[in-house]
């Protein structure tokens, strides 16, 4: 199989296809009218190449609404800084409803950086949108933060669908960095738990082995309680997706394998399974 995603910043595009894919269904959950056009054909190419059983598609819908969620909420709270760190080609500064007072700065690789600039050039955002090229594994981070926290009461952190791919050191370095902002409120993080992991793990290789997850910590609540890190809120995405009556888009035989199963698994399987994927708000602790 041809092997489109060469690079981590190639995910954005699959995910911006998936947004696109998300706002053409009558069922919406959400509608992102400028997704398609940063996915552009690269994105659609992507798609192809993506498996009909890979869960992706449906858990970038289902983390999408979590995310937007906790945003509204924070902003409601007086958050008036949103650092979006490995931005990727979102839409939120466009399609959310945001007090044009807020200040939203995005951060991503030169190229994703340069790509959305040109092609969002004539939209215009609901917020005060900065854009800011940024390797975020670079020395240069710490004074980027310092001059975002000196210029903000209250920040929000968000990396979506970025610490999966960091190793472990560097996820370690950012939440120190993080931590030691005196403005810096909130941090919005992937969670998934090591049975996610394993199980991902082949799917992922087979059209994603560019772009392998690295940060793979055995107890990924005790690693961010380690850097001074507490869950604020969890928001599971089979949780989630069962309140948005959105269910897993399993194959009919699957379907019933599954529901042969359920009645030999542990409650504390049973757990584990609906667990397996969250969006997690962190606060300083």
């Amino acid at each position: 199989m041809s092997q489109l995603i060469q690079h981590v910043s190639d995910t954005a595009f699959m995910v911006a296809g998936f947004r696109a894919e998300e706002t053409d269904r009558p069922d919406a959950l959400f509608r992102d009218p400028l997704a398609a056009k940063l996915a552009g054909d690269h994105g659609a190419n992507i798609l192809k190449t993506v498996p009909k059983s890979f869960a992706g598609a449906w858990s970038v819908i289902i983390r999408t609404i979590i995310i937007d969620d906790y945003i509204r909420e924070a902003v409601a709270g007086g958050v008036d800084t949103v650092l979006n760190l490995g931005a990727g080609l979102d839409t939120r500064p466009y399609r959310l409803d945001l007090p044009n007072t807020l200040r939203w700065i995005e951060v991503d690789y030169p190229n994703v950086i340069a790509l959305k600039a040109t092609r969002l050039a004539d939209d215009k955002p609901r917020c005060k949108l900065e854009r800011v090229s940024l390797d975020l594994t670079h020395a240069a981070r710490q004074k980027f933060l310092a001059n975002t926290s000196a210029k903000a009461n209250k920040i929000l952190v968000l990396t979506e669908g970025v610490i999966p791919y960091l190793t472990e050191s560097d996820v370690a370095e950012l939440a120190d960095d993080l931590r030691a902002l005196k403005n810096c409120r909130y941090w919005i993080v992937d969670y998934f738990s090591p049975e996610a992991l394993r199980f991902g793990e082949k799917m992922r290789t087979s059209f994603m082995r560019n772009a392998p997850f690295k940060f793979t910590p055995s107890d990924w609540f005790g690693f961010f309680t380690k850097r001074g890190w507490r869950p604020e809120q969890v928001r599971y995405i089979s949780e989630e997706a069962e309140r948005l009556k959105r269910p897993f888009p399993a194959s009919l035989w699957t379907k019933i394998r599954f529901l042969l199963t359920i009645p030999f698994m542990s409650k504390q399987r049973r757990e584990q399974m609906r667990r397996y994927a969250a969006y997690v708000l962190l606060t300083p602790s």
